[in-house]
């Protein structure tokens, strides 16, 4: 009886081993500064492409918008900046966009449907932000004292995992390449 009480013990204190390795479900997430870059990270020239043409876009909603050229150039450097219009005739400056991010939800080491990106821009002092969470433009030229974006302390063209989910869910951080 003592000997069946032992094996049941060991074999329960091995079922959360056996259920973390079930499902793996990963997101990862990198900063690049080009699609080749990317592709040579993801091997996957569409989500790539299709992730840069989505930031693009984003970009010119999201982007810092500043009255003047000068502005502009003092928060993102010189010549980093261009003049744009919202389509209402109303125009303005904003930093050209120097990078992506792509995310990407990964079961299993493999890519599953859909993906995130978001516009980069790199700072005067060479910090990079994106946009913030559900930010609209900001700038001083939005009447706002912030420009609805937030520093990231990424390394560019690096895919990198942020967080794991499954049975026995744990969070990492660890380099893919590099």
């Amino acid at each position: 009886m003592k000997r069946s009480k032992t094996a049941a013990l060991l074999l329960m204190s091995t079922a959360p081993l056996l259920l973390t390795a079930c499902d793996r479900n990963e997101s990862r997430e990198g900063l690049y500064t080009s699609v080749e870059a990317c592709v040579a990270q993801t091997n996957d020239r569409d989500t790539c492409q299709q992730a840069f043409a989505k930031a693009e876009q984003d970009a010119v909603a999201t982007a810092p918008r500043f009255a003047s050229r000068e502005a502009c150039e003092a928060n993102y450097g010189k010549e980093q900046c261009a003049e744009r219009n919202d389509g209402a005739n109303h125009s303005f400056f904003g930093p050209l966009m120097t990078g992506f991010f792509l995310s990407q939800m990964m079961r299993n080491g493999a890519a599953m449907n859909g993906f995130n990106s978001a516009p980069a821009f790199r700072d005067s002092n060479g910090g990079w932000q994106r946009p913030a969470a559900g930010a609209g433009a900001g700038g001083v030229y939005r009447g706002g004292a912030g420009t609805g974006m937030v520093p990231v302390n990424a390394t560019p063209n690096r895919a990198v995992t942020v967080s794991r989910s499954g049975f026995g869910r744990s969070g990492s951080s660890r380099s893919f390449g590099g």
